[in-house]
């Protein structure tokens, strides 16, 4: 594509997402600025764009950092490796869209609709998805210390080989979600059903599992090293040993596999 054909193509893009703001009021201001060269291009939206239209835009690469984009729309968008460090996206809807390699750490995710988003290898320390939907959601091999995920849906959600430290993942819907090879340390992930998950070579190390469900649940080589099991119903888990219950800790509400025993916390 030629220069003059790259600059035709992106000023479309702008002028699409300016129009959808043309009813925002005075004090609320949207900056585009667009810096075309023969190698790469850069995008860059800050300030105010509430109820925006984004879906379907190539967005890939775009500096969204600090930006407030609440209720707006990104369905199949392409953000990959887009910087969206402290964004406000609450009750955005990103189904389907391309946002792997993005950094979003910081943001502002709660309530936001990710159903079947593609987030491999996203930056999102910090990050709340509270409340958010996010079954089917391509969450793998994320950096993902401190992030809050409360009542989020986590139905089938693939977060296999990221790094969850300190995370909160209480009251969550995560059925079948997969787990694998995750590190999830010093997290909180009590009062949640995790039924049929698998957390085969996961480290659950100094977490907190206490009131949640993992029935049917793989356990397989997973770490539970000083791990909160009291009150959580592990009776049904797949793969789960007595070498293994043993570095956890529990009480008299603890249910296990039948033959196995725990240690009071």
């Amino acid at each position: 594509m030629n220069k003059a054909r790259a600059k035709t193509s992106v000023t479309s893009l702008l002028l699409a997402a300016v129009a959808c703001m043309s009813s925002a009021l005075p004090a609320q201001a949207l900056s585009l600025t667009v810096q075309n060269r023969d190698v790469a291009r850069a995008i860059s939206l800050g300030g105010v764009c509430t109820g925006c239209e984004l879906s379907g835009r190539d967005l890939s690469g775009a500096n969204m950092a600090g930006a407030s984009f609440r209720d707006s729309t990104f369905i199949g968008a392409n953000l990959r490796g887009a910087s969206m460090l402290g964004t406000n996206f609450t009750g955005s809807d990103f189904e389907r869209a391309d946002i792997r390699g993005a950094n979003l750490a910081g943001s502002n995710f709660r309530g936001t609709d990710l159903t079947e988003a593609r987030m491999t290898g996203v930056v999102a320390a910090g990050t709340s998805f509270t409340g958010s939907d996010l079954t089917d959601a391509s969450l793998d091999n994320a950096e993902l210390t401190g992030a809050v995920f409360t009542a989020a849906d986590l139905t089938r959600t693939n977060l296999s080989g990221s790094r969850m430290v300190g995370v909160t993942l209480s009251g969550v819907d995560a059925t079948r979600a997969n787990f694998s090879n995750t590190e999830i340390l010093a997290s909180n992930l009590s009062g949640s059903d995790f039924s049929r998950a698998d957390f085969t070579d996961a480290r659950l190390d100094n977490s907190r599992l206490r009131h949640s469900d993992f029935s049917r649940t793989n356990f397989h080589n997973a770490s539970l090293r000083r791990t909160d099991i009291r009150g959580t119903d592990l009776s049904d888990a797949h793969n789960l040993t007595q070498s293994q219950i043993n570095q956890a800790c529990g009480d008299r509400s603890t249910r296990l596999p039948r033959g196995l025993r725990v240690s009071t916390c």
